[in-house]
């Protein structure tokens, strides 16, 4: 072996990490506002094409589900290059989309300009950022995550005022190619992802420990020849060999044993169904307030009145929850966040006018903020800093499907009855039964984490479990030591070697 060895460095919980703060606010605001923020185009584009609710509400649909689905690839990418150039790489994916979205003559060509191209270019800047910072900070994680998560209601107050003064001046093809432009700012944002070098190890070279180690090596080697009761060909063992790298190279990219962590898979079922009617709400917002008369200035100022409370929400979250009474049971926080934001749809219908509108905005940008600052936590939370770039990948690509219909089927509604209000209740609907189930599925997962635990340390303390250990050692000894005569050569060569390394 090296004389250096490269040592993972531990988290510095501030210095550089608070600039990889800055350019992940940039990446996932633009990730995560960027498919609400041209929901302001959607009326106009609705009647430029001639489509219906369902039909438009497919763009910003497939723009999210790509965006989440594409999480296991961004996470491979990340673990083979690292968080800076795939993220530069994302951006320009962003610029390029949207710039060719302005040319687009059809509802599909939207559909893969938009809803394909800058829906990946948006996953590479999503997963890498979120990931980066894990990487950063440990101790005030929960706080880097809420000021990180805080970019997407900033982004979503600038665009949507702006997405409509865009529109008003150069229309929606215009509108499109200055957004392109925009977007390029990820390729930035990307460059502030400094990786943390490894520190080399000084190891001292041993020579005798060496020695002793390529010793036992052969030792060991030739006494599983020997043992062996028959000899499998060499054919046999490389095609096996081969297996098995394919299955380690394949799991060192995304860890499929997390589907037999209990915890994992209470997130998962929760969130998969949460995402049914999580971000048809603000999808439709805008159309909504101009459906029932009210001017489209106005209509864009309630996306900018949820972003800037949500923008309040996010790090407020996270300082609360890394505080000592909440961080310990995140989850139960978690949950309640959700059944909240579920209870403010439900609720939406009676707003019958702007001023109530206005207040479902500042409720829903309170649950909204909420939830997103602790999404990703709550997940480090549950399986590790290790193992959370592989839990990322296999949430979103799951999360992709519920994403990819949530919005649609909302437009289906809206189609079908020619009311809003059924695509709020089912929102809410969804949302509160997602809650009460991660919040019932928690509560069991502590219990049995606890009694789990008890055991543990009731089997360690108890004396007869560390007696029945030792005998079984001493039975194993004196079973090897009754063995046949064949392996006497092999045990008067170990303990030459033995005597020959010890230098006796």
């Amino acid at each position: 072996p090296p004389a250096n060895v490269g040592r993972a460095p531990g988290p510095p919980d501030g210095g550089w990490g608070w600039v990889v703060v800055v350019g992940a606010f940039i990446s996932i605001g633009f990730a995560y506002a960027f498919p609400k923020g041209i929901a302001i185009f959607f009326k106009e584009i609705q009647d430029f094409f001639g489509t219906s609710y369902g039909e438009i509400a497919w763009v910003s649909s497939i723009m999210l589900a790509t965006t989440y689905g594409a999480g296991p690839i961004s996470s491979i990418l990340v673990n083979r290059y690292g968080s800076r150039p795939v993220v530069i790489f994302g951006g320009l994916l962003c610029g390029i989309g949207m710039v060719s979205a302005a040319f687009c003559t059809s509802i599909l060509q939207l559909y893969i300009c938009v809803g394909f191209i800058t829906g990946f270019g948006l996953a590479l800047n999503l997963q890498p950022s979120v990931i980066i910072i894990g990487k950063y900070f440990l101790k005030r994680r929960p706080i880097a995550n809420g000021l990180a998560m805080a970019g997407s209601p900033v982004m979503l107050c600038t665009l949507a005022p702006l997405n409509q003064f865009l529109f008003d001046n150069f229309g929606w093809r215009g509108s499109f190619l200055i957004l392109g432009a925009i977007l390029l700012n990820c390729c930035v944002a990307g460059a502030l992802f400094r990786p943390i070098r490894a520190a080399p190890a000084s190891v001292k070279p041993q020579v005798t420990e060496e020695g002793k180690d390529a010793l036992k090596e052969e030792v060991t080697e030739e006494a599983m020849e020997m043992s062996s009761p028959t000899n499998v060909p060499m054919a046999n063992k490389t095609e096996e060999e081969g297996g098995k790298d394919c299955c380690e190279k394949i799991n060192q990219y995304l860890d499929f044993s997390l589907f037999k962590h209990r915890g994992f898979l209470i997130y998962l079922i929760g969130n998969v169904l949460m995402f049914l009617g999580f971000f048809a709400p603000i999808v439709f917002l805008a159309p909504y307030a101009k459906h029932i008369g009210i001017d489209e200035y106005s209509a864009a100022f309630l996306l900018s009145i949820l972003a800037i409370v949500d923008m309040i929400a996010r790090p407020t979250t996270g300082i609360i929850a890394n505080s000592k009474w909440v961080r310990p049971r995140i989850q139960y926080f978690f949950s309640f966040s959700i059944a909240f934001n579920g209870t403010c749809h439900l609720l939406c219908p009676l707003a019958s006018g702007y001023t109530g509108l206005v207040v479902y905005s500042i409720f829903f940008g309170l649950a909204f903020g909420m939830v997103c600052a602790m999404l990703f936590e709550t997940l480090m939370d549950l399986v590790g800093a290790a193992r959370f770039t592989s839990a990322v990948g296999l949430v979103t690509i799951a999360e992709c499907c519920t994403i990819l219909l949530g919005p649609p089927i909302g437009g289906t509604l809206i189609d079908t009855f020619g009311d809003y209000k059924y695509m709020f209740i089912k929102c809410g609907a969804v949302m509160v039964l997602a809650g009460s189930f991660l919040f019932i599925m928690n509560y069991y997962n502590y219990r049995m984490l606890a009694k789990e635990e008890k055991e543990r340390k009731a089997k360690e303390e108890d004396p007869k479990s560390v007696r029945t250990e030792n005998e079984g050692r001493n039975n194993w000894n004196k079973e090897t030591a009754q063995d046949g005569p064949e392996l006497e050569p092999l045990r008067e060569e170990q303990e030459g070697l033995k005597k020959e390394v010890n230098g006796t």
